[in-house]
């Protein structure tokens, strides 16, 4: 995956990638190192001429001053790209200058200064800390300003013919645009050994007019930083997973590949989702406009630093010691990571400043740009639901499911066999109609299969009555001995005359205590191995011998149950799909997902809204540590709503969701949980109130949290959600056979 997702970004990806593979080549980077760490001078690297020859230097800067008239979310692209193969020179720095000259008001400026940091004749650089002082003589309007002092560390100033400087003035802060030989600039020894960082003086240097960038504000500038070096960053954690995964796979160990113990295996996705997360608030914060923009922007804050640092330290541990050698690359990375954390400022800083936004009402809802062709199917979309909205009940629920409207992804006549885009905008119109589908729980789950591998008679005497939620089923999967490890089930099913009888034990069956019908898998042949011989079977829950006995969560509620079957008759035709093939059947119940606009709040009521409202009931000011945890919560629902987009975008485009599918789903099985958390530890001694709802937010909240742990249990344990990961999405070897 990449922070791109069109089809042009892609292919502006592709050809970035291409091209510093050829033209940043190891050894360049290595001279680049070598006369880092012998303190040279620094030069511009020897393909810089090639690089703005390739127009990477204007992306975002318009076609009127040279350059070619797309947005930061292009140059973001090509950052990560470059980053990847951790390219030295000023590239970085002078993106982001002209970036920040382009988000001023100086029009001077921008036609004087643009078109030359768009071609590569000039180098720029941005200073992100600290300010000049500055006096103004004359008018305003034709003044000269007049400026001193020192500001440092200032990334790519070493080579910067135009230096991005603040300016503390009588009349608050400016923003100027210098010209080199107005500064002293010298080099500080830098910890990224690929670029250069340096102290800025400026001694009495007089800046006109139109030079001063006027209406640039240093919360701007920090924002675009955030995606720039972000974009860095997240170039970074990309060549780290990648390359450790790499090593992981060939690197034996014990006599296996080290990628194959859970330990590696698990620092490896958890890698994987620490950059999918960066990624996904990079791209947003750069698409972001308005007053959404510096949430955006905040939140990129928080997650892409210390991604890269993470990502990088831990690649660094799987290598081992020949990680940690000066001449693996590795150390390379954690170098820029650090550096470009450095610059940014801690985490703590931008978590502040979420905090503050979302505090004071501040949020971004995340907005699906539909194509004008959308529209005539809309206005059907519209007119079809106004009819079912004037129904009530249990007839508005039947109108629903006749129309497709339930599960609109499967085919006719159960769905609409309907696109991502007609599922998109059918999700858009019931919730504007304040149509609300069907509670079908389990439901949701069986209609799938049965729609795949049932007979025609199984659909209809099933799927009508499940898709208006009359019909109430159980999941008979999980067991006492096989609960993640489906595929070792022991229940048996004996083949009888006209049917098979049921045999054993299921548990944490939630709502099989109500359930009218229940999905059963059980081995009905155990010569075969254990995925084969299994059978798939619908099981009628008043049937005798079925046995359901209640199980007492720890919030006191039976929700879970244990079923008991006793020799339990279940006729031919309620078996799905064919006898043996179960295994099949059951994989395609626990995949099926239609395009997903959700949240991840996983539906337990433990949402942030719900947090942020009992933070403003509290009556007090937050403490610091308070108002970090709900930023990083905050920021954790931000990442997951942004993979979600990205997953319903890829969709839309007729791609297949990516590892930010599988990231989206690890987080928020854990997220309520976090939610949860955060909340009983804002209510101090209050939390000792019991574990009911209707005790007040306290109750509300110490329910929650006992609630939400079944969370990254029921879902797929943690643990195997991460083996997933680190096998499907990195390669990494799967576990071995138990005794081998």
């Amino acid at each position: 995956m990449a922070i791109g997702l069109s089809e042009e970004h892609e292919a502006l990806r592709e050809s970035v990638t291409g091209w510093a593979e050829r033209a940043v080549p190891g050894d360049l980077v290595r001279r680049a190192v070598g006369a880092a760490a012998s303190s040279e001078a620094e030069e511009r690297p020897g393909f810089w001429a090639a690089l703005a020859g390739q127009g990477l230097l204007g992306l975002h800067v318009p076609e009127e001053f040279g350059g070619s008239g797309y947005g930061l979310l292009e140059a973001a692209v090509a950052i990560e790209a470059l980053a990847e193969r951790v390219a030295p020179g000023p590239y970085v720095p002078t993106v982001l200058a002209s970036a920040a000259i382009l988000a001023s008001g100086a029009a001077k400026a921008q036609a004087d200064l643009l078109p030359r940091l768009a071609d590569g004749s000039a180098v720029g650089a941005v200073a992100l800390t600290g300010a000049l002082t500055g006096a103004l003589s004359g008018v305003r309007e034709s003044g000269v300003l007049t400026v001193h002092g020192t500001v440092e560390p200032v990334l790519g100033a070493t080579l910067a013919e135009v230096l991005v400087l603040p300016v503390t003035t009588d009349r608050g802060e400016e923003w100027v645009a210098l010209d080199a030989p107005q500064t002293a600039v010298t080099p500080i020894r830098p910890l990224d050994l690929t670029r250069g960082v340096a102290r800025v003086e400026v001694d009495g240097a007089a800046v006109p007019e139109e030079r001063v960038l006027t209406g640039l504000t240093r919360a701007r500038v920090l924002d675009l930083a955030a995606v720039v070096l972000g974009a860095d960053a997240t170039g970074v954690a990309a060549w780290c997973v990648a390359a450790a995964a790499d090593y992981a796979r060939v690197r034996v160990q014990f006599g296996r590949p080290i990628g194959q113990f859970q330990g590696v295996k698990h620092k490896l996705s958890r890698m994987l989702v620490a950059l999918e997360q960066a990624r996904a608030t990079v791209w947003d914060a750069a698409r972001a406009e308005g007053e959404e923009r510096a949430f955006a922007a905040a939140v990129a804050g928080v997650t892409a630093p210390d991604a890269a640092v993470r990502c990088a330290g831990d690649a660094i541990q799987v290598f081992g010691g020949v990680g940690y050698t000066f001449e693996h690359d590795a150390h390379l990375y954690y170098r820029r990571a650090l550096t470009l954390r450095a610059l940014l400022g801690p985490s703590s800083g931008w978590a502040e400043t979420v905090a503050g936004l979302v505090l004071a009402g501040v949020t971004r809802e995340m907005r699906v740009d539909l194509p004008a062709e959308a529209e005539p199917l809309r206005e059907r979309i519209r007119a079809e639901l106004a009819e079912i909205a004037a129904l009530e009940g249990k007839e508005r629920d039947r109108a629903l499911a006749r129309a497709g409207f339930v599960m609109p992804h499967l085919p006719r006549p159960w769905g609409r066999a309907a696109s991502p885009l007609e599922q998109v905008l059918i999700h858009q119109e019931t919730r504007a109609a304040a149509v609300k589908p069907p509670q079908m729980i389990i439901g949701a789950w069986v209609v799938p299969s049965i729609v795949s591998y049932g007979t025609p008679d199984q659909q209809e005497r099933f799927l009508p009555g499940t898709l208006s939620g009359e019909i109430v089923w159980c999941q008979l999967f999980s067991e006492p001995e096989a609960g993640s490890d489906l595929a070792s089930l022991r229940m048996r099913a004996d083949k009888v005359e006209g049917g098979w009888r049921l045999n054993g034990q299921k548990i944490w069956t939630s709502v099989a205590h109500v359930a009218q019908w229940g999905i059963c898998v059980a081995r009905s042949d155990a010569t075969k191995p254990k995925h084969d011989g299994i059978t798939y079977f619908v099981v009628d829950m008043r049937a005798p011998g079925v046995t359901v006995r209640p199980l007492t969560e720890m919030t006191g509620e039976n929700l879970f149950n244990e079923v008991f079957f006793d020799d339990v008759f279940v006729p031919d035709d309620l078996v799905v799909g064919e006898p043996g093939d179960g295994w099949r059947v059951a994989r395609n119940t626990l995949s099926n997902e239609r395009v997903s606009l959700s949240s991840g709040s996983g539906g337990t009521g433990a949402s942030v809204p719900d947090l942020l409202g009992l933070a403003g009931r509290l009556g007090r000011d937050l403490t610091p540590a308070e108002r970090q945890e709900i930023a990083e919560v905050v920021c954790e629902s931000h990442a997951i709503a942004a993979l979600s987009l990205r997953v319903t975008l890829r969709q839309l485009a007729g791609a297949e969701p990516g590892a930010d599918a599988s990231v989206r789903k690890l987080l928020s099985t854990s997220h309520a949980q976090r939610v949860s958390e955060a909340a009983v530890r804002l209510l101090g001694p209050a939390a000792v109130t019991a574990a009911d709802w209707r005790l007040g937010d306290a109750g509300y909240w110490n329910r929650a949290i006992l609630a939400t742990r079944a969370m990254t249990i029921y879902g797929g344990t943690t643990e195997v959600q991460l083996n997933i990961i680190g096998e499907r999405m990195l390669g990494l070897p799967r576990d071995p056979e138990p005794g081998r």
